[in-house]
């Protein structure tokens, strides 16, 4: 089978041409971007957890403050989702491309913004209200961002490996945590104590203006969607995409976003909350947790690239379903293993659960955007992904929640069991999508699975 004129080729005797070189682009396009803005993202939530409390809340009781830093780190989480519309809206009308370049630089300017921002003690209350503003902006752009970069993987892939390739702006966040963690780590052993709390903090927040510039640059070589092109040339854009995917699919987005919910809590839970809380709770050191966490970040790295290929084989619902089912049971006996205080298995712990994270987030760039139509994917796709956030972000503030009202570690795990319950329940109510094509009819399935559609 010919390629077309975005140098996409489909499969021809089960061997992919040398067409191949503009998937990888796009894919390793969306991969850069995809970690800068992560680590943007995943740097406030490291900070929140060491730093927030004592810079922007110290009138507050240490417990109250640390919360209340969480708080704000959950802030953009609530934004995601109204960023993921806005975005999504524009990505179907006017294409992936130009939405993946406005969130970078918006989310670059409210990084740099908070690495200058002026402490408590120097503008008062004023700094935490401008904190919130800030955070709700990296959170505003960020919510455009996955479905952007998901999206220009999966319609640049060959029709059978939509999985692995879609797979790797996922790698963006685990990678955008290793940095992100890494560069604290790297403050905690170099940087004394007074001088991280003055501004060895805002080192990171500082250098993504760096990070940025490089991922502006790789982003603007990259061209729109070949799946996205075709679909103008046949049909108007949609007036309001993502009233429209509302309106004909709001089932769908639910179940997406619940199938998703527990995978992307627990994210948050491990590398948030339980920064702070392992501590000052459970006597880890703070190295050798930033190491700990850094260490599982990028483990994760090979499990979401294995996982999605091998959803290309298996299927996506299978490995959703065997993911949380797992996490489901695993949940308690995680904590049990955490609250040890002993590292290796702390770290034992953490990659169980990783895989099974991994086992949602490999597959879930090609699994979301082939359940919806091209005209409508960016929203539904986007808004999927950002209601599941929602929880994400507020799961931090409730654990530390839980934790203060019943004194017990356990109270968290049984939070993720019926989180995991639930993205189990959810992800048993869709459909597989594996053998359905991008473009509609005219494409062909993936080659050896055709037979099972």
């Amino acid at each position: 089978m010919a390629s077309d004129a975005s140098g996409t080729e489909s499969v021809e005797g089960g061997r992919a041409g040398p067409s191949l070189r503009v998937p990888r682009r796009v894919a390793a396009a969306s991969l850069v971007g995809t970690t800068i803005e992560w680590f943007d993202f995943f740097i406030y939530g490291t900070a929140a957890a060491l730093v927030f409390n004592k810079v922007f809340f110290p009138a507050a009781d240490p417990a109250i403050g640390t919360i209340a830093a969480l708080g704000t780190f959950a802030t953009g989480f609530i934004a995601r989702p109204i960023g993921g519309a806005v975005f999504a809206h524009f990505g179907d009308r006017v294409g992936r491309k130009p939405m993946l370049v406005y969130s970078l630089l918006l989310m670059g300017a409210a990084t740099v913004g908070i690495g200058l921002l002026p402490g408590y003690a120097t503008i008062g209350v004023l700094a935490p209200v401008l904190l919130v503003v800030l955070r709700f902006a990296q959170g505003f752009g960020v919510g455009g961002e996955w479905g952007g970069a998901a999206l220009m993987a999966v319609e640049n892939a060959p029709p059978h490996r939509r999985g692995f390739y879609g797979s790797w702006p996922q790698v963006g966040v685990p990678l955008g945590l290793v940095m992100g963690t890494g560069s604290f780590l790297v403050l905690d052993l170099t940087v004394s104590e007074p001088a991280f709390q003055a501004w060895g903090w805002r080192i990171p927040f500082l250098a993504s203006a760096v990070l940025i510039a490089v991922g502006m640059w790789i982003r603007l070589t990259v061209a729109e969607s070949p799946v996205f092109r075709r679909d103008q040339e046949r049909r108007e854009a949609s007036r309001l995409p993502v009233l429209q995917v509302l309106r004909e699919h709001p089932k769908l987005i639910f179940l997406a976003a619940g199938s998703f919910v527990a995978t992307n809590a627990t994210f948050y839970i491990s590398s948030v909350w339980l920064v702070s809380y392992a501590t000052t709770e459970l006597g880890y050191t703070r190295s050798t947790i930033l190491g700990a966490n850094t260490f599982l970040s990028a483990s994760d790295i090979p499990m979401i690239l294995l996982l999605g290929l091998l959803s290309d084989r298996l299927g996506r619902r299978p490995l959703f379903l065997g993911g949380m089912a797992l996490l489901a049971v695993f949940s308690i006996p995680y904590f049990l293993l955490v609250q040890t205080g002993v590292v290796g298995l702390f770290i034992l712990g953490g990659l169980v659960v990783q895989a099974c994270r991994s086992a949602v987030y490999g597959p879930q760039s090609a699994y979301f955007s082939e359940l919806f139509p091209t005209h409508l994917r960016y929203s539904g796709a986007s808004l999927s992904y950002q209601l599941a956030s929602i929880v994400g972000g507020l799961a931090p503030a409730i654990c530390g929640l839980l934790v203060l009202w019943t004194g017990s570690l356990m109270a968290v795990a049984g939070f993720t069991v019926l989180l995991a319950l639930i993205s189990l329940g959810s992800s048993w109510a869709m459909s597989e999508t594996l053998t359905r094509g991008l473009d509609g009819p005219d494409e062909a399935p993936a080659r050896g699975v055709a037979a099972q559609a």
